[in-house]
Parts: C-alpha cells; sequence; structure tokens
C-alpha cells in the first residue's frame, strides 16, 4: 500500500507540474526515479524508454506505466497512469466546460489568439526533431513523401501508417505504389458517418482507435483527429481542433488529454469520459501485456523495420497537417510573425515549448486585448 501510494504522489506530482511535452515529461520522470528515487537504473531508464518508441501510445504516459508497473505490479501500473493523467484531464474538461458555455474563453481569447500561432510552431519543432531521426534513408524518405501526399488527398491516416508499416517490413516499390495500395482509403473516410449528432459509441470507437495506432509523437495526435472528426464525421471544424491543441499545450501533463476537451465539447461530460477512456486504455493494455516481454520484444528484426518506417510515416502526416493547419490559422503578418520567432527559437536555440506558449499567450494578451 505504501509503495501504491508513492507512486500516486509522485506521479500526480508530475502530471501537475510537467509542462513541457513528452521530453521534458520524460527527463523528469528520469530525475524522480532514477536520480533521486534510485528505483531504476540509468541502463533500465534507456531501455523502458526504447522500448516506448516500438509500441503505440504516448510515450511519456507509457513510462509512467511502466515505472509503476516495475515498482508496484499490476496495480502500480494502474496508480501510476491514472495520476499522471488525472490533473491533465481535470484541467481539460474545466476549460472545455468553459469554452462550451461561454462559446469561447472569454478571457483567455487573446491569450489563446496568441498561443495558437506558437502551436503550429512546437509542432513545426517537433516535426524538424524528429524528422531528423525518423527519415534516415531514402527508401524512408519516399515512403515519407508517399504519406504525406496521401494524407493531402485524403486518405485514410491509419491506412497510410499501416502501408508504412508494410513498406518497412517487406520492402514494397516506389512511392507511388503506396499510394496505389491505399487509394481505396478514401473511401473509407467518405463511408464515415458525417451526421451531427454525436454517437458515443463511435466517438469512443475513434478515441480507441488513435490510441491503439498513435506511434511517435503525441503531436501526430493532430493528423488522427484532423482526419477523424474534422474530413471524416464533420464533428470539428479546423478552428475547434486548433483550440484543443492550444489548451492541451497550455495544460501541463500528456498533450493527449485534448481529448477529454474534444469528448467534452461533443458530447458533455459522457463525450469526456468516452475519449479520454478512448485514447488511454490501449497504452495501459500494452504495457502490461508487453512488460514481461521486453528484454526479447527489441530483438526481432521485424518489429523494428515496422516501427521505424511507421515513425517516419508519422512524421510526414505531422507535416501534411501541419501545413493544413497553418494556412487555415497564420493569416495576418502578427500571427505570422510569432510563429516564425516561435519557430526559431525552439530550433535554432531549443527554448522549452512551455516558455514559447507562455511568450505566445503573453504577446496574444498585449496584442489582441480591447
Amino acid at each position: 500500500m505504501a509503495i501504491w501510494c508513492e507512486l500516486a504522489l509522485l506521479f500526480f506530482k508530475l502530471g501537475l507540474t510537467s509542462f513541457g511535452g513528452p521530453v521534458v515529461h520524460i527527463a523528469l520522470m528520469e530525475q524522480e526515479v532514477v536520480a533521486r528515487r534510485g528505483w531504476l537504473t540509468q541502463d533500465q531508464f534507456l531501455d523502458l524508454l526504447g522500448v516506448t518508441n516500438l509500441i503505440p501510445g504516448p510515450n511519456s504516459t507509457e513510462m509512467a506505466l511502466h515505472i509503476g508497473y516495475i515498482r508496484g505490479g499490476g496495480v502500480g501500473l494502474v496508480v501510476a497512469g491514472m495520476a499522471f493523467i488525472l490533473p491533465a484531464t481535470l484541467f481539460s474538461g474545466g476549460f472545455a466546460w468553459a469554452y462550451v458555455h461561454f462559446g469561447m474563453l472569454p478571457a483567455l481569447a487573446p491569450v489563446l489568439q496568441g498561443i495558437k500561432p506558437v502551436v503550429i510552431a512546437v509542432i513545426f519543432t517537433a516535426l524538424w526533431r524528429l524528422g531528423k531521426r525518423a527519415i534516415t534513408t531514402w527508401p524512408l524518405g519516399l515512403m515519407a513523401l508517399g504519406v504525406a501526399t496521401g494524407a493531402l488527398l485524403g486518405i485514410n491516416v491509419v491506412l497510410l501508417l499501416l502501408l508504412g508499416g508494410l513498406w518497412g517490413v517487406m520492402g514494397l516499390g516506389p512511392a507511388t505504389r503506396l499510394l496505389a495500395l491505399g487509394a481505396w482509403g478514401t473511401q473509407v473516410v467518405h463511408a464515415q458517418s458525417t451526421e451531427v449528432g454525436v454517437s458515443l459509441s463511435q466517438l469512443g470507437w475513434i478515441f480507441l482507435k488513435v490510441g491503439s495506432v498513435l506511434f511517435g509523437s503525441g503531436y501526430v495526435l493532430v493528423a488522427f483527429l484532423e482526419g477523424e472528426l474534422v474530413r471524416g464525421t464533420g464533428w470539428l471544424t479546423q478552428a475547434q481542433l486548433i483550440d484543443a491543441i492550444a489548451i492541451g499545450q497550455f495544460t501541463p501533463g500528456p498533450v493527449l488529454s485534448t481529448a477529454t476537451f474534444i469528448g467534452y465539447i461533443l458530447a458533455g461530460v459522457p463525450g469526456a469520459i468516452v475519449a479520454t477512456v478512448g485514447i488511454f486504455l490501449p497504452s495501459f493494455l500494452f504495457v502490461a501485456v508487453l512488460n514481461p516481454w521486453l528484454p526479447k520484444l527489441r530483438s526481432f528484426q521485424w518489429m523494428s523495420l515496422f516501427i521505424n518506417a511507421v515513425n517516419a510515416g508519422s512524421v510526414a502526416l505531422m507535416a501534411a497537417v501541419t501545413l493544413k493547419l497553418a494556412l487555415s490559422l497564420v493569416h495576418s503578418p502578427i500571427t505570422v510573425g510569432i510563429a516564425l520567432i516561435s519557430a526559431l527559437a525552439g530550433i535554432r536555440f531549443k527554448i522549452d515549448p512551455l516558455w514559447l506558449v507562455l511568450g505566445g499567450g503573453l504577446s496574444g494578451w498585449l496584442l489582441f486585448s480591447d
């Protein structure tokens, strides 16, 4: 019991204070569980970090789950994961309530107007960093180009990622073949419901599906949500998606708590619960099943090839959706300036995303307040 309480307190504190994205979250975890408490060795922590990149789901959340499992078994996994996720979901739910009841967040409207171009810059910075790691060969580059083109043409993003993974394992032909094999995915997109009414079961399925195939950075979530909820069901607008991602940047903890915000604005408290459970449940299941098998998992060459290709495809999806969001959002010299300065600060000077978001919010308050 004492171990579970210790896990709950530690990961609730991390979830409450860990602004700045998964890289920051993982750095804080390393400081707490390796340097301060000695729960894991440096080598054990690095092994866990490597494995989180080989399975779907948000890396920092899965690190919390792995640490909880090693420290306190199955109950420890649940305790650590719930404690880490809870603060972000509560913040996102609160902002979603205000967003629905006021049509916007009145006091935060100028702040969010400054944050939105920063969100684009933060995603671009992550894209730049991840792209250099993920796209390391010409075949992967061609595959990524095919995935990005397919995404811009409206092909289903899950299908594109699966085909990209198959490319990596089997060495498929040129990038154009990837598009040819995936062309029927457009039918999947157009066949989805376009009803105005939101089905809780369909909402839960969408987020469960996304949580099950979300490789790489949490920012890849933007690509999935744009495909499923903006172009697919039509439940969400581009503007609402940007607002949701901005709130996800503004709050501590996992970026995937954006699901809570979206679920609430689409279907109230039940929608928030369904979306949150759907997006995070696969990570709990993956870690519970795979943790005992970690030493063997990395030895499978086909798994490494598949994940390498999917990671490259995920970066390509991010690029395609970032382009579309930027074109819909950055429409004035001021917002263009904020986006460019933020991107430069993130890429050239490696400024923490938290400070970029705060700087964007301050700029918005100064420039856009009445």
